[in-house]
């Protein structure tokens, strides 16, 4: 925590105190299962972004429809990711990753075959959604305690580079299997492999540290699920009502509950919801955990510096990252007119960079603190938003932004593994599982923070300066009033009427692309911005690293806080 090193304990007495146990021979195939696992939560909507066009057809349903499909899916997950990770604090990680495995599974099962967006919607937004609620936190917990020393720092880098690529690789094979088989497998694929990882689970994991069977702390529950609902709906769906304005009516199952015509829009009404119900959970929280009445959330938690910043880093991380995964594929297939599929592959390098930037991050550990790693990373993130703002304009090329791909994912890969690890470094495994749900859903506000924010950077900027650019054109008088009407309706996605000469058309298609191009760059200033105060805040993470394992020795320290010239590695002689 804050205080000083531990003071090296005799080896007997470690054995006696219980502190030193046998590592587990199968930790490296739990390794590969967690690694199974967390690819199957990221490919999961990234797979299927690429497919909604084709599901819009198939299944004859609305965007709106659809969109709840991952705006729910993204609901329930962030919901229900503290409680989660609380329950396998006290039900024990492993059973609670199997039941969420098995529940990932059946409603994969469920939304690959359905007929109907509803169907979709129970299948994927519900269902799976409280799946990977559930493993997720049970993942990283297992992983945090079945590793130790400079291994753990080598499989927090391993599932790192497997998360990160996943994303990345998510478009390229969502826009293959919609190509060339069907949008269904984009959830087949689950089916497939989650009864793998379950299995795999139940004959390989060991069966980790249970805390005292006490009961769940069902008040906190309900006030996280419902304040973390609304706070994640708020931001997800501001473009959607409206931000103050109404847009559209807000209805749940065709019954209207907040019509257009209300002076404001369900949003802000939330927001403001979310604050209270929230603010009322951490009171109850602080209350219990004066009481010593076993709150959902230890706050006492947050003392701990890295537990803390690196929250705070992980939260700000994520909004910047949006900004590129968000703000360039929409320019690439809006301005450049890319395919999804060849999208996904001018992306590719991303995937590919995470995985060698988390394993040459995992290495450096052995020389260096694990927050100048990750400082290091989010370094090489602001340098790489940097080349990617001087590359966008309406004739980009693959090569022109390659440079920028690639050392984005270098410090992605060499920021996240690390940050996750640190962020769980001090914790105690009887909270491993509920710090795990609180990083988890750190990094889910923040990414939905990003992509509220940079959703409306890109669509204000874009708008306005094609509207303006319209207006001072030599376009004719009906012509420019048709384009104008069609961006300020449209956005982004506006396009030339057909009916128009191809003149006029070049001439729009010029302005919303140049449009589109400055709204990009000025968004993905914004991320870079963003990145570079959090590459700032690992400033104040504790300097932590795995200690060195000196020949003859044994390590018993997972982590060591130390100074620069003042280093005290935590050894056991035999």
């Amino acid at each position: 925590m804050d205080g000083p090193a531990q003071p090296v304990v005799p080896f007997d007495d470690q054995i006696e105190a219980g502190i030193d146990e046998d590592l587990d021979p199968r930790r490296w195939l739990t390794l590969a299962i967690l690694i199974l696992t967390v690819v199957l939560i990221a490919l999961d909507t990234s797979v299927l972004n690429v497919s909604i066009p084709t599901i819009l057809r198939e299944l004859h349903t609305t965007v709106p429809a659809l969109q709840w499909v991952i705006t729910g899916y993204s609901l329930t997950f962030a919901t229900l990711l503290i409680i989660g990770g609380r329950l396998g604090d006290i039900y024990g990680h492993r059973r609670l990753f199997i039941i969420g495995t098995t529940l990932f599974g059946a409603g994969s099962l469920l939304a690959s075959v359905s007929g109907s967006v509803g169907t979709l919607i129970l299948g994927e937004a519900i269902i799976e959604g409280i799946g990977a609620a559930l493993m997720t936190p049970s993942t990283l917990a297992i992983l945090s305690t079945t590793f130790r020393g400079r291994e753990r720092a080598k499989a927090f880098a391993a599932w790192g580079a497997a998360a990160g690529a996943a994303v990345a690789f998510g478009p390229v094979l969502g826009g293959f299997l919609t190509t060339n088989y069907s949008w269904r497998w984009s959830f087949r694929i689950n089916v497939v492999v989650a009864p793998i990882a379950a299995i795999g689970a139940l004959v390989l994991m060991r069966n980790g540290k249970r805390s005292a069977r006490t009961p769940i702390d069902l008040p906190g529950a309900a006030l996280i699920a419902i304040g973390m609902f609304l706070f994640v709906f708020a931001l997800s769906d501001g473009g959607t009502y409206g931000w103050f304005e109404p847009l559209k009516q807000f209805s749940v199952g065709g019954v209207e509950v907040w019509p257009k015509s209300a002076p404001v829009s369900v949003v802000p009404v939330a927001f403001i919801a979310a604050i209270a119900v929230l603010f009322a959970f951490v009171r109850l929280e602080l209350w219990k955990g004066h009481r010593s009445a076993d709150p959902l959330f230890d706050f006492t938690m947050m003392k701990i510096r890295s537990f803390r910043y690196g929250l705070l880093t992980i939260l700000i991380l994520a909004m910047g990252q949006l900004g590129l995964l968000f703000a360039l594929p929409l320019f690439l297939q809006d301005a450049v007119h890319l395919s999804a599929q060849e999208n996904g592959l001018w992306l590719l390098p991303l995937g590919l960079f995470v995985i060698v930037g988390a394993q040459v991050g995992g290495r450096l550990t052995r020389r260096f603190p694990l927050g100048v790693i990750i400082g290091y990373g989010l370094m090489l993130e602001t340098v790489a938003l940097g080349l990617v703002i001087w590359a966008i304009s309406p004739g980009i090329t693959f090569w022109q932004i390659l440079p920028g791909l690639a050392l984005f994912g270098m410090g992605l890969g060499f920021a996240s593994s690390q940050l996750t690890s640190v962020i769980l470094s001090e914790v105690s495994s009887e909270r491993s599982g509920v710090a795990s749900g609180a990083s988890s859903t750190a990094r889910q506000m923040g990414g939905a923070f990003g992509a509220a924010i940079i959703g409306s950077l890109i669509t204000v900027q874009a708008t306005n300066r094609a509207v303006h650019a319209l207006g001072r054109s030599s376009l004719s008088a009906a012509v420019r009033a048709q384009a104008i009407a069609s961006v300020r309706d449209l956005g982004p996605s506006a396009r030339p009427a057909t009916a128009l000469s191809t003149v006029d058309s070049a001439e729009i298609n010029r302005i919303l692309t140049e449009s589109l191009g400055s709204a990009a760059r000025i968004a993905l200033l914004f991320a870079m911005t963003v990145v570079f105060i959090g590459a700032l805040l690992s400033l104040l993470i504790p300097r932590l690293r795995p200690p060195a394992k000196l020949p003859g020795e044994r390590t018993v320290e997972t982590f060591e806080a130390f100074e620069p010239m003042d280093i005290d590695t935590a050894v056991l002689r035999p």
